[in-house]
């Protein structure tokens, strides 16, 4: 479904990506880990259009996207849920999620508000106020649930455990094993290894900018180095 090939991106003359080449097959959970500073989160931008790329390619459904706008990378298919949520706070939450499926001019939207609420219930009690209100975690639920009314074909996760209780956090990687079975396709970045390569297909390690490591997911839960690395083993 996605193929980035040999991509390079850079912020001013500091190039932070070097080359970086992957792929991801339609059904998959593909998990991206790393330490800070990696480029995991510059990737997941080059690839829905928000941080352009000084070299290489990168495919969606054999159509190449690389000069394609971000809004233009939605309608045809990919959405992103940011690093920190990013959730416009003054505004409801019913408005948040139509937000979500602002290009789908002509669309009935209620069966897919319904949808969110079937994937995240504590979020019905509050559609009618302020996004800012929210609890760390509701405002992700709200995240996922927004970048889902574009109906994206490709979901792109950026950090969603970030700041979690890990009650919550089983929560949310419980819906994205379900959006999984619902037949969406994945691509994860995730800090908490250990909780990503549990629900994985493959995965990727990025170092200083370069894939360093690949391949099935639980064959990278048992490599030595990733296990020192990112695990705590």
């Amino acid at each position: 479904m996605l193929s980035v090939e040999n991509v390079r991106s850079a912020y001013g003359r500091i190039e932070v990506l070097h080359g970086v080449t992957l792929h991801v097959d339609a059904g998959e959970i593909v998990t991206l880990i790393g330490a800070n500073g990696a480029g995991k989160t510059t990737l997941m931008h080059a690839i829905s259009g928000v941080q352009p790329v000084t070299d290489g390619t990168m495919k969606f459904e054999g159509r190449s996207i690389g000069q394609l706008s971000a809004h233009a990378r939605v309608e045809a298919g990919i959405s992103q849920v940011p690093e920190g949520r990013q959730v416009f706070e003054p505004l409801s939450v019913k408005d948040n999620l139509r937000l979500g499926a602002w290009r789908r001019r002509s669309a009935d939207l209620r069966q897919d508000l319904a949808h969110v609420i079937e994937l995240f219930p504590m979020l019905e009690a509050f559609m009618e106020k302020p996004a800012g209100t929210l609890s760390g975690g509701q405002q992700q639920m709200l995240a996922i649930g927004r970048a889902l009314m574009a109906k994206p074909r490709l979901l792109l996760l950026d950090e969603p455990s970030m700041g979690l209780a890990p009650k919550l956090v089983d929560q949310v990687l419980a819906v994205i094993r379900s959006l999984k079975d619902e037949g969406l396709t994945i691509l994860l970045v995730e800090q908490n290894a250990g909780a990503a390569l549990a629900i994985a297909d493959r995965a990727y390690v990025l170092e200083t900018g370069k894939v360093t490591l690949s391949g099935a997911a639980a064959d990278i839960h048992r490599d030595r180095r990733v296990q020192e690395a990112y695990l705590g083993i």
